[in-house]
């Protein structure tokens, strides 16, 4: 029987355990010291200990994980989402140690995970990218203020490497950009050890929308249709649903097709997430990223097509030549969305709360509900990573009742010993702009107190709370989106990081 290691924890974790048993696989879990007792390890077949809590010292460690998947004579890793899962280097370890990795070749890794270029590589395969400069070293600054000029204000400053939440500062007019570049590039240096930035337009009515593509190598790619994301704050996305609404299916094709295109051209392999913006009012879209991995929201794709995205990446990471999906077999039916749960009080801006769920209560489970949970009732959610407890996904033939059927579950969920964002999901889910169709990405941020306004003393809070005297601060800081784990901080203290 094959062996799969999952170098993931919490919801993910669980989730990959879950696949691995409808395939008839024994899963391995790693765990960290504040992970020991969690509901992946007590689910999976075999456990390894990782190291201490912070995430640098375990889930981030890909030497420990590495010796484990050897001592445990696995036969395969799945990364999961988040850590390691855009990691290059793991990926290349794994592989060299005669290991099969679930996931793209470390190539493709490599190069999507750099922006400026997959914005390249965008430019070849003839996909609209955000007008904007790459190479900003070869100007001069009054050079580069023409440059900046004729593409006009708003712009956005991003850093090349890693997550683009970020690194990334929106710049209003020319007296800003040098200030916004300098503070992007050293921030870019301290988070990824690399500065390089570049610039693009910064599109003020957007919204977010991504495709799921699966690639089979040199045999091409297809596309399991799209994911609305344009519900989110901070750059950490909160509600996603497929099909988007009030978006011209003709452009949601256009997209659909670059993504194929993209994926095709450079020989992916496995599943990926192509992700674009769409300018609502010029009606087009740019390529945004290609996300090399398991997307957290990957539950809605797979209720609307009824394909098993993770099985997916199992069965053909371990057979290459495994039956190839044909798109015209691909077919969308109904809609999904779904919300995510994370352990945060929103009356005080967010703020993690971390904690011991004493006691948590679901209503029975109805059709067209599903649920992504990670943690069980007495389990505790760590400071040290992302306070996400899990996902609620509903599916129904028509939008208005997916989203009448995900309030009615959400009201009815009972959960003591932390606070949770569930009255502020219920919130966005009744706005009247969303059940519109015409929200957009800084919707939530030009709302936001009419939208928390459930929620009793929301007040603005110190960006460091001491939660534990003499231990630990949680920082709560501004443009967050990809998690590859907490971060110390120079008060010595942990950054809090959302997944994608």
């Amino acid at each position: 029987m094959k062996k799969i290691l999952i170098a993931n924890r919490g919801e993910i974790a669980y989730r990959i355990i879950k696949s691995c048993k409808i395939l008839g696989y024994k899963s391995v879990a790693v765990y960290s010291d504040a992970d020991k007792d969690s509901k992946h390890v007590r689910s999976a077949d075999e456990s390894f200990y990782i190291g201490p809590s912070k995430a640098q010292e375990s889930y981030l460690s890909y030497d420990k994980i590495l010796e484990v998947a050897k001592r445990a004579k696995v036969d395969a890793v799945h990364p999961g989402f988040g850590f390691l899962s855009e990691n290059d280097r793991f990926a290349q370890e794994v592989i060299n140690s005669g290991i099969t990795w679930i996931g793209p070749k470390p190539a493709s890794i490599r190069s999507m995970g750099n922006k400026d270029v997959a914005r390249d590589l965008a430019v070849k395969s003839n996909i609209p990218i955000c007008p904007g400069i790459s190479d900003i070293q070869k100007f001069n600054q009054d050079q580069l203020q023409d440059q900046c000029k004729n593409i006009g204000y708003p712009l956005l400053v991003k850093s090349s490497a890693g997550g683009g939440g970020i690194g990334m500062s929106v710049v209003q007019n020319h007296k800003d950009l040098e200030g916004a570049i300098e503070k992007t590039s050293t921030l870019a240096e301290k988070s990824f050890g690399n500065g390089d930035i570049f610039i693009e337009k910064f599109i003020t009515n957007a919204r977010h929308i991504e495709i799921q593509v699966f690639g089979f190598g040199a045999q091409g790619s297809v596309h399991l249709f799209e994911r609305d994301c344009s519900m989110q704050r901070r750059y950490q996305k909160i509600i996603e649903e497929s099909p988007a609404p009030e978006i011209d299916r003709t452009v949601i094709e256009s997209m659909a097709a670059s993504a194929v295109k993209l994926a095709s051209d450079v020989k992916y392999e496995g599943a990926g997430t192509v992700e674009f913006i769409y300018d609502v009012d010029e009606k087009k879209y740019y390529f945004l990223e290609m996300n090399t991995r398991i997307q957290v929201e990957h539950p809605v794709t797979e209720l609307i097509t009824n394909n098993d995205l993770v099985s997916m990446q199992i069965k053909f990471a371990f057979d290459r030549k495994t039956k190839f999906l044909k798109q015209e077999k691909i077919s969308s039916y109904g809609h999904a969305i779904e919300c995510r749960v994370y352990a945060e009080d929103p009356s005080k801006n967010f703020l993690p709360s971390p904690g011991k769920i004493k006691k948590m209560k679901f209503p029975e489970i109805p059709n067209g509900i599903r649920l992504d949970w990670g943690y069980d009732e007495q389990d505790e959610i760590s400071f040290y990573y992302d306070p996400m407890i899990g996902k609620i996904i509903s599916h129904a033939l028509v939008r208005e009742d997916a989203i009448d059927k995900l309030i009615s579950f959400l009201e009815k969920i009972s959960i003591d010993g932390i606070k949770t964002n569930i009255p502020f999901l219920i919130s966005l889910l009744k706005d009247q702009r969303f059940l519109n169709g015409t929200h957009n990405t800084k919707y939530i941020e030009n709302n936001l107190n009419a939208l928390v306004s459930t929620t009793p003393k929301f007040n603005q809070i110190s960006k460091n709370i001491d939660l534990n005297p003499g231990r630990i601060k949680i920082v709560e800081t501004d443009k967050l989106k990809v998690a590859h784990g907490s971060k110390k901080t120079s008060e010595g203290g942990i950054k809090v990081v959302y997944f994608d």
